[in-house]
């Protein structure tokens, strides 16, 4: 190899780590089949990572279909979806994945208008490959789509611009244990180029155990998966030598966790059994910071006005997720510097739970203890709007009046 070959390879070298680094949309997630959960319900699960750290969740009417996802607040139309599903048990989530288009990593921009419109048009898996077949080409996509419907299907499409490569998690020989994980590369595409491997890591190492452990239920997902606290590469577990109290001040670094400077939410949405109704499913839905939120569970109905604590406020932004930002800066103490590489653990977890994520943690088990509870009154014939209604009335004051503010 001549010098000027060895130069150029060194350059493109730099470049990428560049573009790598440079990416905001790193999110983590996994698709569950029915098959392989403990009550027979599908599942799909992202956890966000973006820029956009104010979100809010919406219901809108779409062409065919009533629907309800997560958005920016910015985006008041809204224009993009970053997760959610409609009322005929369709759902779809997403992972930016980068390597679909070639090994040169490409950006694209049309990976929430996809998501909305799916949700306003399709009922089942073979509607929205229709989709993807019809849209014209070039697609200018670049994502891992993870998709659910109402009778059971269950899979990622790994989606580029012009075609798509389908992982179904009901199929044995391409999910042996009946789920699967992505996070910023797509298994089909240029492996050159993986991105989020470490997160990648974590949550593949998360899910064996909690196969291997019977845990592939909706809540122990929910409440682990964002808050996972140990490092695919290294193994670094931070609950291995927590600060005695919350003065206990620890400055360490915070880089490729699941949970990051920059996830401003998750979502499980989960499917219905057979023979369950469509509207029987689920949006669990925690808006914000994660480590800092608290998850509700957000079902449509025809009468239900969800929690005002998630929707758009006077300011255009959600309450809680404006809480649960507050409380990050504080994790995130630092003020010079690579501040989001760093977090002051003491804030975070410490042995005594007087942590940010313990307290919130703490205050979640009730919300979802009653969400629980007036799930199966739904599931077993309840007026959705009479005891949706009465349940997120309680849960806009519980948490108002709960959630940790000093």
């Amino acid at each position: 190899m001549n010098r000027y070959n060895r130069l150029s390879g060194v350059f493109f070298f730099i470049v990428l780590l560049f573009v790598i680094a440079g990416r905001t949309l790193a999110c983590t997630s996994f698709v569950v089949s029915g098959k392989a959960t403990k009550d027979g319900r599908p599942m799909i699960f992202k956890n966000r990572d973006t820029g956009e750290v104010n979100n809010v969740v919406v219901v809108e009417q779409g062409e065919l279909y009533r629907y309800m996802g997560i958005t920016a607040y910015s985006d008041k139309k809204p224009n993009e979806i970053w997760g959610g599903h409609n009322e005929a048990g369709f759902a779809i989530i997403n992972t930016a994945a980068y390597n679909l288009n070639g090994c040169k990593g490409k950006d694209t921009d049309h990976d929430g208008i996809l998501m909305r419109r799916a949700l306003e048009v399709c009922r089942t898996l073979a509607d929205f490959e229709h989709l993807l077949d019809t849209l014209p080409k070039p697609m200018d996509l670049n994502s891992n789509f993870g998709v659910l419907d109402g009778e059971g299907g269950c899979a990622y499409y790994e989606t580029g611009d012009s075609s798509y490569v389908k992982f179904d998690a009901n199929d044995p020989l391409v999910a042996p244990d009946g789920y699967l994980v992505r996070t910023n590369h797509g298994l089909s595409g240029c492996r050159d180029i993986d991105s989020g491997v470490e997160r990648f890591m974590a949550i593949s190492d998360f899910m064996t155990e909690a196969y291997r452990e019977n845990h592939l239920d909706c809540q122990y997902l929910l409440t682990h998966v964002p808050r996972y606290l140990t490092h695919g590469l290294t193994n670094q577990n931070l609950y291995d030598d927590l600060p005695a109290d919350e003065t206990d001040t620890r400055i360490i670094p915070f880089l490729d966790f699941i949970p990051r400077y920059i996830s401003s939410s998750c979502l499980l949405v989960q499917g219905v059994a057979k023979g369950e109704s469509v509207s029987h499913t689920v949006s669990w839905t925690n808006i914000g910071w994660p480590c800092a939120s608290v998850a509700i569970p957000l079902m449509i109905g025809s009468d239900v006005t969800l929690p005002s604590i998630v929707q758009r406020d006077e300011t255009g932004k959600a309450w809680l997720c404006t809480m649960s930002i507050a409380q990050k800066q504080k994790v995130f103490s630092l003020k010079r510097g690579n501040t989001r590489n760093y977090i002051d653990l003491s804030k975070l977890v410490n042995v005594s739970g007087t942590g940010i994520l313990q307290r919130t943690a703490a205050l979640e088990q009730e919300v979802l203890r009653r969400g629980v509870e007036a799930v199966k009154k739904v599931r077993k014939g309840k007026s959705v709007s009479e005891t949706l209604c009465d349940y997120y009335q309680w849960v806009d004051e519980y948490i108002r009046t709960h959630y940790p503010q000093d």
